[in-house]
């Protein structure tokens, strides 16, 4: 077969049990909190939202934690039911939507045993033995009650479950699927069952692995009867549960041994999934930016070389096609899954395939849209504004704007890029000034740390997308008043950022004292013992990037680390500085800055100390350019001047991003 794209094993078709997927990228399972109405079925919202990958371009859409029974597995609002014959004739929406664009429809049956909460319940949960976890104990004393331990499951209540899960799966046949995912990763209940820690029974389904394998291979066997031979099983694990106590890799292959000849495709993931209790897990299931991109992709590696006949799944910061085209091609894998990429791109697959890789928004793994759809949540992407407004954009564009008018952004950052792309979009003439030689604004000195790859290729796609998109980028020009007023522009968006906040203190102006990004991207000298003042998030990266490159870092911040329970990445920056020899101190205030040394002082005691040094980095906040931005309020029409980013407000890339769109999108 011939293929016009650069990706040829992308988007190499592929056939299972008579089931034809278009090519090798799956839509990994998300979970959708606005999926179902008040009987857990699809809703005509739900059919919309996942209308948006079909189109895009994926082979097969997979919705995530559609639960087996309601009644006692119901982690999320508007979570999806399998369990009622009376969904299969919403679900068919569903299958019918995605077929139309050459998609196959999926669901991702699970039950989730003991992560359901007491209080959803109104009981306690019910797993494979019974045992009180690390998340009950931390929500009964938040809710001032005892904690209560899960409920053992009666072996008459295992093979009921056995027989929910073997209904859901044909309710999804019975739908117009081809094929469904039977969830047996992140700690849900069928691995709960295959957990060591978990599992404590001493009857046939506790102890060996072989007794611990036997609900999987139950549900396995009960829903291949319930849905024949022409119906693809997907069957999603995590390769490593990085608890000590939990499953490992070398344990997982075993397992992975018991169930092969009873799935068609097994899809390698990673972690546990644990909001209230070990928190520090779910990281690997959803790898921030602090993670290495292409997680598990050694996993599904080593998978495929133990059983090279099974076709294998992975998902894990896999970002776009360019590395699912590198992972297929090794024979890695033989599918790519993304989800967050997705987020950020749901058109990702169309684009690459039409060689438009520079119209690409890569996402940052900040995670934002782990909060997906929330009611409490405004801003679901951080760089992908479209994303969840299909009921007003279906088609995912913004309309010609009803005048073509001229328009100068100022700045060359987020702000002014993004900016930039939803006014060529609305048709307008649009022209923007950087007067650096290059665009990126504070974005291109926060990318010098190792783990900061992700921004990197925001960078990139920054660069790449003023390059080709047909705007006027006039590089090396600072705009002033006079220049655009002679330019006659019917609107003006203003985005040239914020300076970095030097407090009032001795010594801050000594020449060894920086801003800590200009310092970690080289900008300015950095010596060996550096002091950083502030400890939000950019003085922990600074200091982590500065640490792991060999330098004596020292972090002192105001107040303590209290707010960090639910903080994972910042957690894990915190950790990887220390690893690297960093040194945090909280409750301190700098007083005074010498050519040697910060003298702080003990907020709690009013001690002071001496902190030796030969650099000094504030970290301690920005200032927006709002006075310089107001300079330009007379050089258009004036209700058609804008202010955005982080010259109204010091924020970051989302924030910068939804006030251009929204500003475009009115011009």
């Amino acid at each position: 077969m011939a293929f016009k794209s650069r990706y040829p094993h992308v988007y190499s078709p592929l056939e299972i049990r008579g089931v034809t997927f278009k090519n090798r990228l799956w839509q990994a399972p998300p979970g959708c909190f606005f999926a179902a109405d008040e009987h857990g079925f699809v809703t005509d919202r739900f059919v919309e939202y996942f209308r948006q990958y079909a189109r895009g371009g994926v082979a097969c859409c997979t919705v995530g934690n559609c639960t087996i029974d309601i009644s006692e597995s119901c982690d999320e609002p508007g979570q999806l039911e399998v369990s009622d014959p009376r969904c299969v004739q919403p679900l068919k929406l569903f299958t019918e939507m995605c077929s139309a664009y050459g998609c196959q429809a999926s669901l991702e049956i699970t039950h989730n045993g003991k992560d359901i909460r007491y209080d959803e319940l109104g009981h306690a949960p019910y797993s494979v033995s019974s045992f009180i976890t690390p998340a009950e104990r931390n929500l009964a004393a938040r809710a001032g009650r005892e904690p209560q331990p899960t409920i053992e499951m009666t072996k008459e209540h295992i093979h009921e479950t056995v027989r929910k899960f073997a209904r859901a799966a044909s309710f999804c046949k019975q739908a117009g699927m081809k094929i469904c995912m039977v969830h047996g990763a992140h700690g849900n209940l069928i691995p709960q069952f295959a957990s060591p820690y978990y599992n404590r029974r001493t009857d046939e389904y506790g102890g060996s692995l072989e007794n611990r394998a036997r609900f999987a291979i139950e549900v396995l066997d009960a829903v291949r009867e319930a849905v024949g031979e022409d119906f693809v099983i997907e069957y999603r694990i995590s390769a490593e549960e990085y608890h000590p106590k939990q499953m490992h890799f070398d344990e997982t292959l075993e397992f992975i041994e018991l169930i092969r000849d009873r799935i068609d495709i097994l899809h390698i993931s990673n972690g546990l999934h644990d909001l209230y209790g070990e928190i520090e897990y779910l990281r690997y299931l959803l790898p921030y930016f602090t993670l290495p991109q292409n997680l598990n992709v050694e996993f599904a590696a080593a998978v495929k070389k133990r059983f090279p006949d099974l076709p294998v799944a992975v998902v894990g910061a896999i970002k776009d096609v360019a590395a699912a085209e590198k992972i297929i091609a090794a024979g890695k894998a033989d599918i790519v899954a993304m989800n967050r990429a997705l987020h950020a791109d749901y058109d990702m697959p169309r684009k690459y395939a039409e060689g438009k890789e520079w119209q690409h928004m890569p996402c940052l793994r900040c995670s934002m849209c782990f909060r997906m759809a929330s009611p409490h949540t405004a801003k679901l992407c951080s760089v992908n504004p479209m994303w969840g407004r299909f009921a007003q954009y279906p088609d995912g564009f913004l309309p010609k704007a009803p005048e073509k008018k001229k328009v100068a952004v100022i700045g060359g950052g987020p702000g002014g890029i993004e900016a930039m792309k939803w006014l060529l979009q609305r048709g307008h003439d649009v022209t923007l000034f950087e007067k650096s030689r290059h665009l990126g604004g504070h974005v291109r000195v926060g990318v010098a740390a190792p783990f900061k790859a992700d921004l990197l290729e925001y960078l990139h796609y920054m660069e790449d997308f003023a390059a080709n998109c047909g705007g006027k980028v006039l590089l090396g020009t600072e705009a002033t008043p006079e220049m655009l007023r002679e330019g006659d522009y019917d609107a003006i968006i203003a985005a040239i950022g914020a300076d970095p906040v030097i407090p009032d203190i001795p010594g801050a102006a000594l020449p060894h004292v920086h801003w800590a990004p200009d310092a970690d991207s080289g900008l300015v000298p950095c010596g060996n013992r550096v002091v950083i003042i502030g400890g939000n998030t950019v003085g922990t990266e600074v200091a982590a990037s500065l640490a792991m490159r060999g330098r004596q870092v020292t972090l002192i911040k105001r107040s303590d680390d209290s707010a960090l329970a639910f903080q994972i990445t910042k957690k894990d920056l915190i950790q990887m500085a220390e690893e690297h020899g960093a040194e945090r101190i909280c409750g301190l205030r700098p007083v005074e800055i010498r050519t040697d040394c910060v003298v702080a002082e003990h907020i709690a005691t009013g001690e002071r100390i001496e902190l030796p040094c030969d650099t000094v980095l504030f970290a301690t906040g920005m200032k927006p350019r709002h006075a310089e931005a107001m300079r330009f309020a007379g050089c258009c029409p004036e209700t058609s001047f804008f202010i955005i980013g982080d010259a109204v407000r010091s924020g970051d890339v989302r924030d910068a991003v939804f006030q251009a769109f929204e500003v475009a999108r009115a011009i």
